[in-house]
């Protein structure tokens, strides 16, 4: 499989939007969507494959043995979530080893004190000192045998520090030789607009949230701004959720006989595009093939 580098998708794409996958069905789907690129974050994919909240509970063989099922679904190109690197500095030359062998393009990683992780960025607790979070950076940069793998370094220290000091940090990312930034939790228009006119010209990526009391810009409007990437962490799997909780209660009052359950109206196409997706046939293709004549 031929996949093509995170530099190489954002020459195809300004700002590059990346939604987030949580499985390999999500992950062929965004690509036959026509995406260029797509992410995979922590949270999402813990929930689709564990049922755990992202609040560090797992480590680098959870996230190798997720990413890997994902990565072999699609041929595009995709960042990942790296949180701390899952211990100090060997484990993130290990992180970066383990990463590399199963095609990840790129990866996030990030200050938040694990010990006191929360899912959101805006409500963190704390953050490790700018030391810490350097020295893994470097040891990233050291460890990576692909010149085209990606690293990014995540700041959380916005909500409890303060934007001034996230911005510094971001900085400090750059100078060290970090290939992008991400100052997470922003929460208003000013803010968004600040960290996109500070780091213009800089892999500077925007997330953008639904179902909460952030901003929410288009992609057009964020790449005004100054940001060069934009994902969408909740996207997928809050309207998987839904789908899901809404269908099964569906199906709940069919079985109890309140309400009977109404086939899909849409069943056949919503059955062509999963066929699509799990690429049905060409398995038939090949079983056929295999018939004497």
């Amino acid at each position: 499989m031929m996949r093509r580098s995170i530099r190489d998708a954002l020459t195809r794409e300004t700002p590059l939007v990346m939604p987030l996958a949580h499985d390999a069905l999500s992950a062929r789907l965004i690509e036959q969507a026509g995406f260029r690129a797509f992410a995979i974050g922590g949270s999402a994919m813990l929930a689709a494959r564990h049922a755990y909240p992202d609040i560090g509970l797992i480590g680098l063989t959870d996230m190798v043995e997720g990413i890997r099922d994902i990565a072999a679904a699609s041929s595009l190109p995709f960042m990942a979530d790296a949180d701390d690197g899952y211990g100090d500095v060997k484990s993130v030359a290990r992180l970066v080893a383990a990463y590399e062998r199963i095609g990840v393009g790129g990866f996030l990683v990030e200050d938040q004190d694990r010990d006191h992780k929360q899912q959101r960025a805006d409500k963190a607790a704390s953050v490790v000192d700018e030391s810490v979070i350097e020295a893994k950076l470097r040891a990233a940069m050291l460890a990576r045998r692909n010149p085209e793998t990606f690293i990014v370094g995540r700041t959380d220290a916005y909500g409890p520090l303060g934007l001034d000091a996230a911005m510094r940090r971001a900085e400090r990312f750059l100078h060290i030789g970090a290939d992008g930034i991400f100052i997470a939790g922003l929460r208003t228009e000013a803010d968004y607009r600040r960290v996109g006119a500070a780091f213009r010209g800089t892999y500077c990526s925007a997330a953008m949230f639904e179902g909460g009391d952030t901003p929410w810009f288009t992609p057009a409007e964020l790449g005004e701004m100054g940001f060069m990437q934009v994902s969408y962490p909740a996207s997928l799997i809050f309207r998987v959720t839904a789908a899901m909780r809404d269908g099964l209660d569906a199906l709940r009052r069919h079985a109890e006989g309140t309400q009977a359950l109404k086939p899909m109206e849409n069943g056949a196409a919503v059955r062509a595009t999963l066929d699509q997706a799990v690429d049905l046939a060409r398995w038939r293709a090949i079983e056929t093939a295999q018939r004497p004549a």
